[in-house]
């Protein structure tokens, strides 16, 4: 064996940027970039499983929606590109035997404020960290602060996220994992960091993407669970009334997937049976569609 055929121990400081592998530590951002100094840029969290990419289809068809409500080209020419890279970034950080967070992220460079064109010094790039578990089953709290369903970063993934952030500490430190937002109309609208859905007379219910909420990957491939098995399933109008009247609450979220809900506010929910139904559905999905994209293997 050659000196250059001598297996690399993984790195688990590797980062890529702009289609190059990069230590953390050499990571320069323009300080003009409008994604530090406006929020002007968008991100993708995204799961690996052992070494795989899950829904790399579905986050690139996201992202490329999102680039196009903001007039720019999409930074990856296809789903195929997304996966591979995030593929061997796991390799690199060696993080091919768990469950990990992938972020992609795609900022706006610098420009003027009256223009979102992307600066020349636009960065696209891509970390890996292990996905950390989440209290089974969570209690959630209904946020003092509403979500704009008709604002422009409506149902965007956008580096614009001080707000979910603000919020989601307020819930902490009342001592809930969670925060559900109402609209401006007083609707049910998200949490802070996943979807939701009320199960109450034998269906399930979710708040329509007119809501405001951001079109989740976990919620729309959880639809499809749904549907599929002949359960009925609404996409709608849902209020503050139609959450306290629930039997069951149950959240989604890409890295997370479906996620019981034990509390909202000081209501106690009992234990019901869809959230671990479609807890059990979603491992062997996310296997599938693993396959579906990485079939050499």
């Amino acid at each position: 064996m050659t000196a250059d055929e001598t297996p690399q121990p993984p790195r688990p400081d590797a980062l890529w940027c702009n289609g190059e592998w990069i230590d953390p530590a050499g990571f320069a951002a323009g300080v003009l970039d409008r994604s530090w100094t406006h929020g002007l840029g968008l991100f993708e969290t995204m799961l690996g499983v052992d070494g795989r990419l899950a829904f790399a289809e579905r986050h690139f068809t996201r992202l490329v929606e999102g680039c196009r409500r903001f007039g720019w080209e999409p930074p990856l020419p296809n789903p195929e590109m997304l996966a591979a890279t995030a593929a061997e970034l796991m390799v690199r950080t060696g993080l091919t035997r768990a469950d990990v967070r992938i972020r992609l992220a795609v900022s706006g460079g610098a420009g003027s404020l009256a223009d979102l064109t992307p600066g020349a010094d636009r960065m696209v790039w891509m970390t890996a960290s292990p996905a950390t578990a989440s209290p089974d089953p969570l209690e959630v709290a209904v946020s003092p602060w509403r979500r704009n369903e008709q604002g422009a970063l409506a149902g965007l993934k956008c580096a614009s996220y001080a707000e979910n952030l603000v919020a989601l500490d307020h819930a902490r430190r009342a001592g809930f994992g969670e925060t559900l937002f109402l609209n401006t109309a007083g609707e049910l609208c998200e949490a802070a960091t996943a979807n939701v859905f009320l199960v109450s007379g034998g269906g399930v219910r979710t708040p329509s993407l007119a809501s405001g909420c951001l079109p989740g990957i976990a919620r729309g491939v959880v639809l499809g669970l749904l549907r599929a098995s002949g359960q009925t399933c609404e996409e709608g109008r849902l209020t503050a009334a139609d959450l306290a009247a629930a039997d069951e609450v149950f959240l989604t979220s890409a890295v997370r997937g479906p996620m019981a809900v034990a509390r909202v506010d000081q209501r106690i929910l009992p234990a019901r049976g869809v959230a671990k139904c479609l807890r059990e559905a979603w491992r062997l999905v996310v296997r599938q569609a693993i396959q579906r994209d990485y079939p050499e293997e």
